[in-house]
């Protein structure tokens, strides 16, 4: 069983919102970085946010103003809060966490990940 469960994801009409949820055993949650990624049939995959353990969230420039990274360390949650989605953003959406530091945030290989959420977004 992958240490990262996605949640929340499902299908929505174009201009709708979904809040992904990925849950995470402690010693994963409090890896330096914990983002989402998301990958397409036919295409690679993307990072879309990432938020290090400092509170510093950085996003793909094709989800600024539209998604919110953010965690519950109560719950040891990380969030992933999507509006106004458009079809382009159909995807299975991928947690994961990295282990090696902060400097490696930007990296698509990341030590820990989960086994995904399907959204899927029509027109």
């Amino acid at each position: 069983q992958a240490p990262l469960v996605e949640s929340g994801g499902g299908s929505v009409q174009a201009g709708g919102s979904l809040r992904l949820s990925c849950k995470a055993p402690g010693y994963v949650y409090r890896s330096p970085c914990m983002g989402w990624f998301r990958q397409a049939p036919g295409q690679e995959r993307e990072r879309v946010a990432v938020l290090d353990k400092y509170g510093y969230a950085t996003y793909a420039d094709f989800v600024k103003g539209r998604f919110t990274i953010s965690k519950d360390n109560g719950k040891n949650t990380l969030y992933l809060q999507m509006n106004s989605l458009q079809p382009e953003d159909t995807a299975m959406y991928y947690c994961a966490a990295d282990s090696r530091g902060t400097a490696y945030c930007q990296s698509l290989t990341y030590s820990h990940w989960g086994q995904g959420t399907q959204v899927t977004v029509s027109s």
